[in-house]
C-alpha cells in the first residue's frame, strides 16, 4: 500500500494547519520537507513528517549546492546532522534529507569518494536512532545546474559504497526524467536503494495532466509492484488559483 505525502514548500502560502486538514480530506498522511519547528504542528494536526527539510548553517552548508561532496564542508555537515538526526528521531521522523552539493570542478569519482567519507561517520548515529539519511537525485540540466547526484547510477554507487540500510535515495521522478528518462526500468532495477519518491509534471514541474510526458499511473503501479511501503510525495508547483484543485487527481494517479 502506497502512502501519500505532499511537499510543504509547494503549498507554502497555505497555513500549515489548513494544509494538514486538506491532507486529511484527501487521505494524505504525510508532509515532506518540514523543519523541526514545523513537525510538531503537523503532528498535532494528525499528519506525519515523511522526510525532514534540510537545516543548513548560516554559511549555506547543508543546502543543495553545498553538500557532502566537498571535504571542506564535512566538519560543518557533521555538526548539523549530529543535531538533526537525534532531533528527528525524538519527533518520530524516520527520514532525514541530505544532498551531494554542486560539483565545482570535482569529477564524479572524487565526488563519490568525498560523499562516502563525509556520510560514513554519521551512519552509526543513524542506525542507533533508527533514521535513514536520504540523498535526493536532482537534475542539473534545468533546475539545479552543476548538482552532482544527478544520475541514478551515481546515487546507487554511493549506496553500495556505504552498504547500509540507513542510507538511501530520494528518486525524484521529474528530475530523473529530465536527466536520463527510462523511469520505469530504473525503478524496477534499483528500487531497493530508493526510500522516497517525488512527483511533478514534465515539462514544467507543474500538474501532470494529459499534456505531460510522464505516465504516473504506470509509474506508481511499477512502484507498488516492488512492494514499496514508503511515501510518494507530490512536489509539483500548482498553477491554478486554487492550489489544491489538481491534488485529488494526483493522489488517484499515484495510488498504484
Amino acid at each position: 500500500m502506497i502512502n501519500h505525502s505532499v511537499s510543504r514548500w509547494c503549498f507554502a502560502s497555505t497555513p500549515l494547519p489548513i494544509l494538514c486538514q486538506k491532507c486529511h480530506e484527501l487521505g494524505i498522511s504525510g508532509l515532506d520537507l518540514l523543519t523541526l519547528d514545523e513537525i510538531p504542528i503537523a503532528q498535532e494536526n494528525g499528519i506525519e513528517c515523511a522526510i525532514t527539510a534540510a537545516h543548513p548553517d548560516k554559511n549555506g552548508v547543508g543546502t543543495i549546492e553545498q553538500g557532502f561532496n566537498q571535504l571542506a564542508h564535512h566538519v560543518a555537515l557533521h555538526a548539523i546532522y549530529e543535531k538533526l538526526i537525534p532531533a528527528a528521531a525524538d519527533l518520530g521522523v524516520k527520514q532525514v534529507i541530505c544532498f551531494s552539493g554542486n560539483r565545482d570542478g570535482l569529477s564524479d569519482e572524487a565526488g563519490l569518494e568525498n560523499c562516502a567519507a563525509g556520510l560514513a561517520p554519521l551512519i552509526p548515529m543513524a542506525e542507533i536512532h533508527g533514521v535513514t539519511l536520504v540523498m535526493e537525485l536532482l537534475n542539473s540540466k534545468v533546475d539545479h545546474p552543476d548538482y552532482q547526484c544527478d544520475h541514478t547510477a551515481w546515487g546507487v554507487a554511493l549506496c553500495k559504497k556505504l552498504s547500509t540500510d540507513h542510507f538511501k535515495l530520494l528518486y525524484d521522478i521529474y528530475h530523473m526524467h529530465i536527466m536520463e528518462g527510462n523511469v520505469i526500468r530504473t525503478i524496477k532495477d534499483h528500487h531497493q536503494h530508493i526510500s522516497h519518491y517525488h512527483t511533478a509534471g514534465a515539462p514544467g514541474r507543474n500538474e501532470f495532466d494529459a499534456t505531460q510526458e510522464l505516465n504516473y499511473a504506470a509509474i506508481s503501479s511499477t512502484i507498488a509492484n516492488t512492494d514499496y511501503m514508503g511515501y510518494i510525495g507530490q512536489e509539483y508547483i500548482p498553477t491554478t488559483d486554487d492550489p489544491f484543485e489538481f491534488l485529488p487527481r494526483a493522489i488517484e494517479l499515484c495510488s498504484g
